[in-house]
């Protein structure tokens, strides 16, 4: 019976068992090895030689027309930016310098304020450059802001004058009481409009960042070792798997 119960058992010649596996890896460790610690001592010399980075921000505060208003929308500030101030000094810089700025520039607006952030991604030694071209951006939009203020100030002062003359024009009438109120009130909005105003101001140019960009060092370093361990645990036993093949080809 019992001789019966083997005969009828199949055989797995090809099974691998935790034993098999032990015994090859121990076979291979030297090329585990050899992988894990080229690997580490590759994310450490990368950790090491890798570049810092720091974010370069500079900030602007735009003109306001009163409290809480601002005489050009921030978005439509930040779109001739984009479009139209930046494209221009990308284009002299290529110009000059025979290639494209070395980072990248882009324009933030923190919700419900007048403020501008011109944020740039660069290494210690560009931030003479990051600097040049911030306070070119800086430069270009305060001249635009001064002209929107000039203009609307002198929108202002000639409505104010107009009304001044309309008021002297009515007080010579008996029937003009409503109207000079309605006139006097109008000019005393215009006036506090007028008074309100505030220029462009520039709160900070080129300021960098208090960490680094990018991953951290430790973080480089582990996952290069997890790496490390993965790519030497599959080379040792892919090793083995061709040294196999090899012999059995020379067998036949």
């Amino acid at each position: 019976m019992e001789d019966n119960n083997r005969r009828n058992q199949p055989q797995y010649d090809d099974e691998i068992s935790l034993v098999d596996l032990a015994t090859t890896f121990l076979k291979r460790r030297r090329v585990f090895y050899a992988v894990l610690f080229s690997t580490l001592l590759a994310g450490i010399v990368y950790a090491v030689l890798m570049p810092e980075r720091y974010d370069y921000v500079s900030l602007v505060k735009l003109a306001e027309k009163d409290s809480g208003s601002y005489i050009e929308k921030p978005a439509a500030i930040i779109a001739t930016l984009e479009n139209r101030w930046l494209p221009d000094y990308q284009s002299t810089y290529h110009a000059e310098h025979d290639g494209a700025i070395p980072f990248k520039v882009r324009f933030e607006n923190p919700e419900n304020t007048g403020l501008i952030r011109m944020v740039s991604e660069a290494s210690p030694s560009q931030r003479e450059g990051v600097k040049q071209v911030h306070a070119q951006l800086i430069d270009e939009l305060s001249q635009a802001q001064s002209a929107a203020v000039s203009s609307l100030k002198q929108n202002l002062e000639r409505q104010i004058e107009s009304l001044s003359s309309t008021i002297k024009m009515l007080e010579g009438s008996t029937d003009a009481g409503a109207a000079i109120a309605a006139a006097f009130k109008k000019r005393l909005s215009l006036e506090a409009t007028l008074n309100s105003m505030r220029p462009m101001e520039v709160l900070t140019v080129n300021r960098e960042s208090a960490e680094r960009k990018g991953p951290a060092r430790s973080l480089i370093v582990l996952l290069a070792g997890l790496l490390g361990l993965m790519g030497g645990v599959f080379l040792a036993f892919l090793t083995e798997f061709a040294s196999l093949v090899k012999a059995q080809l020379t067998e036949m």
